[in-house]
């Protein structure tokens, strides 16, 4: 098969179930575990929003013009507390109007240790997979993405708000008591989310007392003792077993490629 790649479809599941889109082909990956497969970039890249051809992309597949100018692209994006939108310099009003002014959810996950997040409300769980988390905690839901990146930045004080992704595809987490861990996060944070909610409203945010934790199982026979990451940008072949798959990586027993960060490639698959 061969096609523009994007980034993997999950489905939660014991384990997770995979599918790679190419083009409009879709490739069910978890039957390939333990088997040789190889993916051959063939030096096309295309932009994921306009499609249009291009040499290098940025922002994990868009071209230039699309990166400087789409709402989707802004530093916002991945620091929601530093949200624009009320200055009147939002790049595409329209766009924050649907994505970010609907409710998101702050959680607790354990990808290489215990971290906060956040996330759309329609991206649970595909967020915590994405991420490579073992378990999965929601502990807030707020009213607007801006509200959520000011209860992180709390929150992210004392406890990481980024995953290492070497260490999460070693597989090296310690099962963590995330109720625990809630609540302790929460009475240390529990001024700050009172100037939030003082600011913005009492339904601003709301206190998730009642969920549970999710856990996740990968589908994998090994994870790597040392991690070797593959570049489509400096060797267009990569092949191997297939061990495992987690987070948005393939793990072969020649190393691991981030299928995300190659989004808007053309590549042909071949699986035994």
């Amino acid at each position: 098969m061969q096609g523009i790649l994007r980034k993997m479809e999950t489905e939660l599941s014991a384990p997770v179930n995979y599918v790679l889109p190419l083009g409009e082909q879709k490739v069910a990956l978890n039957q390939f575990i333990g088997k040789p497969i190889k993916l051959t970039f063939t030096g096309k890249i295309s932009c994921i929003h306009c499609q249009r051809e291009i040499k290098k992309s940025f922002a994990q597949g868009y071209c230039y013009p699309c990166f400087s100018s789409l709402a989707q692209c802004d530093l916002c994006i991945m620091k929601p507390e530093t949200c624009h939108y009320e200055a009147g310099t939002c790049r595409e009003p329209e766009w924050g109007e649907e994505f970010c002014f609907q409710p998101h959810y702050v959680y607790l996950a354990n990808s290489s240790g215990v971290k906060v997040g956040i996330t759309r409300h329609t991206q649970i769980p595909t967020r915590w997979i994405d991420q490579g988390a073992v378990q999965a905690l929601p502990i807030l839901k707020v009213k607007s993405r801006y509200i959520s990146g000011l209860a992180e930045v709390a929150i992210a004080e004392y406890v990481s708000d980024k995953t290492s992704w070497q260490r999460m595809l070693k597989n090296l987490q310690e099962p963590v008591d995330l109720l625990a861990k809630r609540d302790e996060l929460l009475a240390l944070c529990q001024d700050k989310l009172t100037d939030i909610t003082g600011k913005f409203g009492g339904d601003a945010i709301e206190y998730l007392t009642d969920e549970e934790v999710v856990g996740i199982q990968y589908p994998a026979e090994r994870y790597p003792e040392k991690v070797k990451s593959f570049n489509f940008d400096k060797k267009s072949e990569v092949a191997g077993v297939l061990q495992g798959i987690k987070g948005q990586y393939l793990l072969l027993d020649t190393g691991v490629i981030n299928i995300r960060k190659f989004t808007g490639y053309e590549v042909e698959f071949i699986g035994a």
